[in-house]
């Protein structure tokens, strides 16, 4: 069958440039954009019943934008004014940009890693003196509390912000060729909204080996999946999909 309308489960992209309204063009299906899951933040109240004291810390962990945001939320709300001397370790380059928009960002102590969480172990390890805070979401990876475990530092976890299934039930009556997917939060938001949903013609395209696993676990059909090494990206993996079932008579 082929292959006219997408739905993603995230927001849409903000750049002109995405290369989700490239694929749109090039290929003429139309691509709509629906968060699955969405981000409440925890009020300072529930932070202190935590036990967190932002004075106690000199390091930060940052594993995302989110994290970035809630953290200064909450300094915010709690007036503490986080200090010059403070350190920040972000996971990638992409949470150490972000960081700029809170902090001067040559004036600060920024450590950032490749991409995964283990790519920050040798940063954290080599100022393992520092008190290190980890501000995060509910749905944290397990690999992060394992891998500070292991460098034997004294940091703290603490739930700044929560991961939430959002209301679908308008898209009841919606049809869609292809189901786009990154997370298992995602599945997880697709059989709270719709108990009964059955896959049928629908394809389903995945991002990443949890994903995968989710889907599976659900019992249903995995189409598409990203990333491989002909198609790093998700853009990528659906316009080979559809390159290939569009052109079939």
């Amino acid at each position: 069958m082929k292959v006219k309308t997408i739905l993603v489960s995230q927001p849409e992209p903000k750049i002109e440039n995405s290369p989700y309204f490239d694929l749109q063009e090039k290929q003429k299906v139309k691509i709509d954009f629906r968060p699955f899951i969405h981000v409440e933040g925890v009020d300072a109240k529930e932070i202190r019943q935590q036990k967190v004291d932002l004075s106690k810390y000199t390091a930060i962990i940052l594993t995302s934008r989110n994290a970035v945001d809630h953290f200064f939320r909450v300094a915010d709300e709690m007036r503490f004014k986080v200090p010059d001397s403070m350190k920040y370790f972000c996971q990638s380059e992409a949470v150490a940009y972000y960081l700029q928009k809170y902090v001067v960002y040559r004036k600060r102590k920024i450590y950032v890693g490749k991409r995964n969480f283990a790519d920050l172990s040798p940063l954290i390890k080599k100022y393992k003196g520092e008190s290190f805070l980890l501000p995060t979401t509910d749905k944290l990876k397990p690999e992060v509390p394992e891998t500070l475990n292991a460098l034997n530092v004294e940091w703290k976890e603490a739930i700044f912000y929560r991961t939430v299934i959002s209301d679908l039930s308008d898209l009841a009556d919606v049809y869609y060729d292809i189901l786009v997917f990154f997370s298992p939060s995602g599945i997880e938001s697709l059989f709270h909204n719709f108990p009964d949903f059955k896959q049928n013609d629908t394809r389903i395209a995945v991002f990443g080996n949890t994903t995968i696993k989710a889907v599976e676990e659900h019992g249903l059909r995995v189409d598409i999946s990203a990333p491989t090494p002909e198609t790093p990206s998700m853009t990528m993996a659906l316009e080979k999909y559809i390159r290939d079932v569009n052109k079939k008579k």
